[in-house]
């Protein structure tokens, strides 16, 4: 089973999420919020296992609620779920810790997918949402207004496994690496092999994330 807390303002928003899923086995909304500031006093005391949470919010915005929660409640998955599409919004939901980012003009087929993909343990970014990101680190195009401060690399990374992390992220396949580093195909595979490895990630897409949470290029 699946226990939500749904945190928006909008009652009709709740109401009409509540509906959604109300008939759906395995998932149920066990308590919700109107802000951000009763959102983690919600938290608190239910101790759900996912947040779906909107980024506009009075008392504390999503990004505040979910930075927050990647602190105090690291077992809390959090979906934002909101109509803002920009890149601003997405690189810091991502940043504070987003486990998954959905469009409110999601169909039901998206959003039950989301919910399941993102209490699983896994990351869910809907296409739109999907494309910005990838935009962001290959390009490095990300706001200065998002920008931190440099922090330590705990995964203490080779020079080699920066390089390859580089070229990995501008979406080069193992061929590309190995002419552009003058390396063999097979020693392009197995430095990615153990990149992925070391950094614990199973996609490209959890290597960006991880990638940009801790600066590592």
């Amino acid at each position: 089973m699946i226990h939500i807390v749904l945190a928006d303002d909008h009652v009709l928003v709740r109401d009409g999420i509540k509906a959604l899923l109300e008939d759906e086995q395995g998932i149920a909304v066990i308590d919700e919020a109107s802000n951000g500031k009763e959102a983690l006093e919600v938290l608190e005391r239910t101790k759900p296992d996912l947040l779906i949470v909107d980024i506009r919010m009075p008392e504390l915005n999503g990004i505040e609620v979910v930075t927050e929660v990647s602190k105090k409640h690291k077992k809390v998955r959090t979906l934002v779920l909101s109509m803002h599409d920009s890149e601003e919004y997405v690189i810091k939901a991502i940043q504070a810790g987003a486990d998954g980012y959905l469009l409110k003009g999601a169909s039901k087929e998206e959003f039950l997918k989301a919910i399941n993909k993102v209490a699983s343990g896994g990351k869910y970014f809907t296409g739109d949402v999907s494309a910005i990101i990838m935009n962001n680190f290959v390009n490095g195009n990300a706001a200065s207004s998002t920008q931190k401060e440099p922090v330590e690399d705990p995964f203490h990374l080779t020079k080699r496994e920066k390089q390859i992390l580089g070229l990995v992220l501008q979406l080069k396949n193992n061929k590309d690496i190995a002419e552009e580093l003058q390396i063999s195909k097979r020693t392009a595979e197995v430095h990615r092999f153990n990149l992925m490895k070391k950094l614990e990630v199973k996609n490209i897409m959890e290597l960006n994330n991880k990638a940009k949470e801790y600066q590592l290029i």
